[in-house]
């Protein structure tokens, strides 16, 4: 049984740039991405996810806030004392038949970010008793495109429950990745402070977590934490664990999931060999191969799933794809379904 532990407090535009993206993919697209996620099984229907009727997604960030989070761009880059709760109000996409949304060139919209007054402790409470999917970003975010990310993921499989993001600080520079590595590294404890918040709730449901990027390398980070803090106890609160172009060193990957007992078995890595943004990260860590870019074969060995988008990947840098292609984001519907009670 896993006992509550309260969070403790830790002091330390618009237009998404993947909205174009969205429009362009076919849904009738030829499907090569093997693994145990394999596209050709049956998935569960598709019904309208949560969103649709509250447009609303929880925040927590360890970002500074800007303008007291009040106004644009409610987070900055910069490193906070105390992480922060919040609800980020946003508007749909307009899906009347002669709208933009309706060729799929629609895009979600950040109106406003509520603060949350109660204590960071009260998360559970906040993520209400459903399933909840939390999403973590990568590399080179905005607090804004991150927000809109989590919204669209959300959205495109359908997700029923509640949605959330965790933001750390990133400079959203082209030229700030050590800092950037660095900020995603340093915002682990309290990512850990999250799942234990939400995990210990006896009246939650599961957690859900996909990672994009960089962000992998936080997430499998507070999971090994969370696993030395609960053990095997907390295997059945976490739902799906979904890693998307994992932005994380082989060797680093394979001893981290040597860590986390049962907890590996649920992690699904979407991999492509032809990600170029993971090629150039792979120079930057002296020619190391990234997991998200490595051959499936290689991955599987570590004991976790792999699906490969190689053949999904037809754009010039393909490290999107599970915000971008109707497929992968299946993919990421069935690994959810898959683990829910």
């Amino acid at each position: 049984m896993i006992v509550r532990r309260p969070l403790q407090r830790h002091s330390r535009q618009s237009v998404s740039r993947r909205a174009l993206l969205g429009g362009f993919v076919s849904a009738g697209s030829a499907l090569a991405l093997g693994g145990c996620a394999g596209l050709g099984a049956t998935g569960a229907r598709f019904d309208a996810s949560s969103l649709s009727l509250d447009p609303t997604v929880l925040v927590t960030t360890t970002r500074k806030p800007v303008n007291g989070a009040r106004a644009k761009p409610w987070f900055g880059p910069e490193r906070a004392t105390t992480m922060t709760v919040a609800r980020a109000k946003l508007a749909a996409p307009d899906e009347s038949r002669l709208s933009l949304a309706s060729v799929g060139l629609g895009d979600w919209r950040l109106d406003r970010v509520e603060p949350v007054s109660a204590d960071a402790g009260d998360l559970a409470a906040q993520a209400g008793t459903g399933d909840v999917l939390i999403y973590v970003h990568g590399f080179k975010q905005t607090f804004e495109t991150a927000v809109l990310d989590a919204a669209h993921l959300s959205d495109g499989i359908k997700f029923r429950g509640r949605t959330m993001v965790f933001s750390w600080p990133s400079k959203a520079g082209l030229f700030d990745y050590a800092y950037d590595r660095d900020s995603a590294m340093w915002s682990r404890d309290d990512f850990e402070r999250v799942l234990s918040a939400l995990v210990s709730a006896p009246s939650a449901g599961r957690v859900h977590i996909v990672a994009h990027s960089m962000g992998t390398m936080l997430t499998l980070e507070s999971l090994r934490q969370l696993h030395a803090r609960y053990g095997d106890t907390v295997t059945g609160k976490i739902g799906a664990v979904v890693f998307a172009a994992p932005d994380i060193d082989m060797d680093v990957f394979s001893s981290a999931i040597q860590r986390i007992g049962p907890l590996a078995g649920k992690i699904t890595v979407i991999a492509s060999t032809n990600d170029r943004a993971l090629a150039l990260s792979g120079q930057i860590a002296g020619g190391m191969t990234r997991v998200g870019a490595a051959e499936k074969a290689v991955i599987a060995r570590l004991g976790v799933r792999v699906v490969d988008a190689s053949q999904e990947g037809w754009g010039i840098i393909n490290h999107d794809l599970f915000l971008s292609n109707s497929e992968v984001q299946k993919v990421i519907r069935r690994s959810i379904d898959g683990t829910t009670a």
